[in-house]
């Protein structure tokens, strides 16, 4: 078990990548509590979700960014070694061959650290997601 030093709260890996105490309230906010190194591209990420579809509200839920409309449209989190976004089980089957090479496991793409962020992709994925959330 490790306990991280700041909160104080117990985790079975060492280092858990996690927000400490209260969540962020903005998606802005939730960047700035991630590594130096990372938040230029969590940037890139919130901007191409952004303008792929500017309708949708920009939140936190489950201490994530999310974009929302009727519903939870997609989401993203920096993990210990990737950043997971959580588009759905439906999104990642509907893009599945364009998701060739890219991580995925039950509705999330995990892209590491190392990897270039396929924004076209990823905009793509966001339009989808919002097209299904307002046919829901």
């Amino acid at each position: 078990m490790w306990m991280c030093p700041n909160c104080g709260r117990t985790f079975k890996r060492t280092n858990q990548n996690h927000s400490c105490g209260k969540a962020p309230a903005s998606i802005d906010e939730y960047i700035l509590s991630q590594k130096k190194d990372l938040q230029g591209t969590l940037v890139l990420l919130k901007n191409c979700i952004h303008h792929a579809i500017p309708e949708a509200e920009e939140t936190i839920a489950w201490g994530m960014p999310t974009w929302k409309k009727k519903g939870n449209i997609i989401h993203f989190a920096a993990g210990k070694n990737h950043i997971g976004i959580y588009a759905g089980q439906e999104a990642v089957l509907f893009f599945a061959e364009r998701l060739k090479g890219i991580e995925t496991y039950k509705g999330v793409i995990r892209l590491k650290f190392h990897q270039e962020i396929p924004l076209p992709l990823i905009s793509d994925i966001a339009k989808w997601c919002f097209e299904m959330d307002q046919m829901n």
